[in-house]
């Protein structure tokens, strides 16, 4: 049975147990005895137990089959060589479990064949199509995994409703005027929220780790100080079974690109976006403001590829053109540089701050504003003395997301920045970034376990360090700046 058709016949019970609990429970409050909770605190108890533990059993039990289906694949798979066995049976399982879904579409009436020459075109006809590497005796191996997946899937429906149905039942026999029903629901809300604040943390201790243990399995092979401390970025790529770690990987190159091209960002972001959020939220009327956030905001709706291809196809060639006819002779900015993607990205982030900064500004109490103008301060000395000092907090706030999207933006820099990993203080050049790097050592036929692969992690887990680093600082001025005001 399909998991979303058992998901749904839980939600049914559920809905049923709510309907049935809330009415059981109003009928108490008519007698004698005052009751603890309210009538939808029983009905919503009641849903919970029918729909939770049956829930959190069809999870548990998916992962269990398959991580069944795999091990039994395992066994009946043939044997392989030493040297090729964990390759090769991981390969075979992936391939079995495609042609099992792919027989799955099949007619159940529909004889096999015996071989999958003849098998594909029944395939392709609906529309299924699998690797060429699937071999004739995966067809029997992938009937009887069907056959296993489908008795399991039906025990573990059996199962699942089963519990739904039991946990209805236990919450209906416990409505009773005095049952704390409302203290079980809360009680059990908060766990829910504890449990989605934990999820959020588990989830980034595991993205640092699963970077950490490859980031040190490429420090085996490349010494952390060459990598760190590197002016020169040219991996080698060596082809796959080769082993090769020919290559050098400096650093340098990379973050000096990617904070170079980041500061020109924000050099036009940041006081474009600020300014724009001070007339919305100061000087801008009703009208006018309703007209130009919206649409200042639009920027933000543009993907940021389409950015890149303004860069590469019209930015780029007419600040070269207009170099070359400035100068009379070659150009001084090239078609691709950090000048070129640091303004187009500034552009693509003026909304980020624009947006944020308006929020913050207008938050500000008005009795400061009413203070200062009867004190007799004019209109823009209560903005400079002020409300930007009192939001000035959250205005670094907002710099900071800025920054940190400007350090993780790909393909704007991609485009209109180039690929080269250039050392150079010149802005008209070519320059590039450490995601622009991830991207394309993870890109490729080369072995997962290769240095030139690895340094991907590496790559990564500095990006990381770098926008811990600045929310740090930016809590500190946060910090010295909310003591001063408050």
């Amino acid at each position: 049975m399909s998991s979303l058709l058992v998901l749904a016949i839980v939600v049914a019970i559920g809905v049923v147990a709510f309907l049935i609990g809330r009415q059981r429970a109003a009928a108490h409050e008519n007698g004698t005895v005052k009751p603890h909770s309210r009538a939808h605190y029983h009905g919503w108890w009641a849903f919970l137990l029918a729909v939770l533990p049956a829930l959190l059993l069809l999870a548990v039990w998916n992962i269990g089959s398959s991580f069944y289906l795999d091990r039994h694949i395992h066994a009946v798979l043939p044997e392989r060589t030493a040297d090729s066995k964990v390759a090769s049976e991981a390969l075979d399982v992936s391939l079995v479990k495609s042609l099992a879904r792919g027989l799955r579409q099949l007619d159940g009436n529909t004889a096999l064949p015996a071989t999958f020459a003849e098998l594909q075109p029944l395939l392709a006809a609906k529309g299924v199509a699998l690797a060429s590497d699937t071999q004739d005796y995966m067809i029997p191996i992938a009937v009887e995994t069907n056959k296993v997946q489908g008795m399991l899937g039906w025990f573990g429906a059996v199962v699942t409703l089963a519990l739904s149905i039991a946990g209805a039942l236990y919450a209906l026999r416990q409505i009773a005027p005095r049952a704390r029903a409302r203290n079980s629901v809360e009680t059990l809300m908060l766990w829910g929220l504890l449990a989605a604040s934990t999820i959020a943390i588990l989830t980034t201790i595991g993205i640092v780790l699963s970077m950490l243990f490859q980031t040190i399995t490429f420090f085996e092979s490349v010494s952390p100080i060459s990598f760190f401390f590197g002016t020169v970025w040219d991996p080698r790529f060596a082809d796959a079974g080769s082993g090769g770690s020919r290559g050098q990987f400096g650093l340098i190159p990379l973050l000096a690109g990617t904070l170079y091209i980041a500061a020109v960002a924000l050099l036009v972001a940041v006081p474009i976006g600020l300014m724009s959020a001070v007339y919305m939220a100061e000087y801008a009327s009703a009208k006018v403001r309703g007209v130009v956030k919206p649409a200042l905001e639009l920027l933000a709706g543009i993907p940021t590829i389409v950015y890149g291809i303004f860069a590469v196809v019209t930015l780029g060639p007419f600040l070269r053109d207009l170099s070359a006819a400035l100068t009379g002779g070659s150009p001084f900015i090239q078609g691709q540089s950090i000048f070129t993607a640091g303004l187009v990205m500034g552009v693509m982030l003026i909304p980020v701050v624009s947006s944020l900064s308006d929020d913050i500004i207008t938050a500000v109490p008005r009795a400061m504003r009413d203070g200062s103008l009867g004190l007799g301060a004019t209109r823009s000395e209560t903005i400079k003395r002020v409300i930007l000092p009192a939001a000035l907090p959250g205005i670094v706030g907002a710099i900071l997301l800025t920054a940190s999207r400007a350090i993780g933006e790909t393909m704007i820099v991609v485009l209109a920045a180039g690929v080269a990993a250039n050392l150079t203080v010149n802005p008209f050049e070519a320059m590039t970034t450490i995601t622009v790097k991830i991207v394309n050592q993870l890109t490729g036929d080369l072995e997962f376990n290769s240095p030139q692969t690895l340094v991907a992690f590496a790559l990564g887990l500095t990006l990381f360090a770098l926008t811990l680093v600045m929310n740090i600082v930016a809590l500190y001025i946060v910090r010295k700046y909310r003591e001063q005001y408050e």
